[in-house]
């Protein structure tokens, strides 16, 4: 039996794929790696075996080809386990089940061979993962396998077979790409298209493509899931309130020091990516922290008012950008309040969304979200808190 061997899309496919090695860093999500992950993974399994071969054999021994019957496809298992080495690549073992392909020839003088093939090994690939959204993400492999493939021949009538039940170890290749989905940190789900180089133990060589779903849950997986931007500081400490300015009262008999206690203004500004994941709203562990730390500072103060301010960079559309905006600045007001302990009703939240940049268009050129350019921009993705009050 022999399989098909057209290479070009699958080529493509895999290059495309891997791609994420040398990708930016810009969409990968930062303390993803250093993990362990297994997986389990089914899928449909396919070979293309060649009939004009196997009749050529035939007539070789003195047969012609009357009909000829195949089933080539079958269900194929993978159980694997890996290591995250860095945020953009994983090393993967694994051993595979490709099935079983089967053939019927019925020949002239009358007889039938029947021939089947199974194959069943283990691989070790290198794979690659390119973040597309803050869940969904292209993965692409290319690896080494160790498989052994049992063929299996019987004949009647006519038809003679030498050796019945040959196989054959050998060491090839295989590649594939598809997409990963994070249904969790620690529950992901796959969808792959991959190509098993092989030997079929009767001299030929061939591949077996196999489409497959798989589940693959992280073992100590890092929660964090924002953008890497350029670094910047997450929390700004206000400045200490200012002592309170005593200013004396007229001239009186008796003349007493009145305190005047001027209201002092402060703005506080918070990176959104150390607040937020990529296009999210849901604060992160990591910027409630910094709240936390923001609300111990101001811990004592009487405040007057608070007005906290969401505000995007100019990627997107102003539409997205102004409810995103709002919706993150709604974040901060109800976790200061809830547990920061404001006054909700001296606290504000308003979304800007691009309309306030920090960054000059003349510094941060070009529309298309580059790396350089949304690293440029980072300093407009923020959200600002401005406190009014005294000590």
């Amino acid at each position: 039996m022999t399989y098909s061997n057209s290479n070009s899309t699958w080529c493509l496919l895999t290059l495309a794929s891997l791609g994420v090695l040398t990708a930016t860093s810009s969409w990968a999500r930062p303390q993803e790696s250093g993990y362990f992950y297994g997986g389990i993974g089914v899928g449909q399994t396919r070979a293309k075996i060649d009939e004009a071969r196997i009749s050529a054999s035939l007539l070789g021994a003195g047969l012609t080809t009357s009909s000829f019957a195949r089933d080539e496809k079958d269900t194929g298992y993978k159980l694997f386990g890996g290591y995250q080495l860095s945020r953009n690549v994983a090393l993967e073992l694994g051993v595979f089940d490709l099935g079983r392909f089967n053939f019927s020839a019925t020949t002239v003088p009358a007889g039938v061979l029947n021939g089947q093939l199974k194959v069943q090994g283990f691989n070790l690939d290198l794979v690659g993962t390119l973040p597309l959204t803050e869940r969904l993400s292209l993965i692409g492999r290319v690896g080494a396998t160790a498989a052994r493939t049992r063929d299996q021949f019987t004949g009647s009538g006519a038809v003679a077979v030498l050796n019945p039940s040959p196989h054959q170890r050998a060491n090839n290749y295989k590649f594939g790409g598809g997409l990963q989905y994070d249904i969790s940190p620690a529950f992901l789900v796959r969808g792959e298209a991959e190509r098993y180089r092989i030997n079929d133990a009767v001299g030929n060589k061939g591949d077996v493509n196999m489409l497959s779903i798989s589940l693959v849950f992280p073992f100590g997986r890092a929660v964090n899931t924002a953008r890497p931007m350029a670094a910047s500081s997450s929390y700004v400490a206000p400045a200490p309130m200012p002592a309170p300015v005593v200013v004396a009262a007229a001239p009186a008999p008796a003349p007493i020091p009145v305190p005047v206690v001027m209201p002092e203004r402060r703005r506080v500004s918070f990176s959104a990516e150390s607040l937020f994941g990529f296009d999210r709203s849901e604060i992160k562990p990591e910027g409630r922290a910094a709240l936390d730390r923001f609300a111990n500072d101001t811990r004592g103060a009487q405040f007057e008012v608070i007005v906290v301010e969401g505000h995007t960079d100019r990627l997107g559309t102003p539409a997205y950008n102004q409810k995103l905006s709002q919706r993150r600045a709604d974040a901060v007001k109800t976790y200061l309040v809830s547990e920061g302990g404001f006054d909700a009703n001296k606290v504000t939240a308003n979304g800007q969304g691009e309309a306030t940049p920090v960054t000059a268009t003349a510094d941060c050129k070009g529309s298309k979200p580059t790396a350089k350019l949304i690293a440029c921009l980072q300093p407009d993705r923020r959200v600002d808190i401005e406190v009014t009050g005294t000590r």
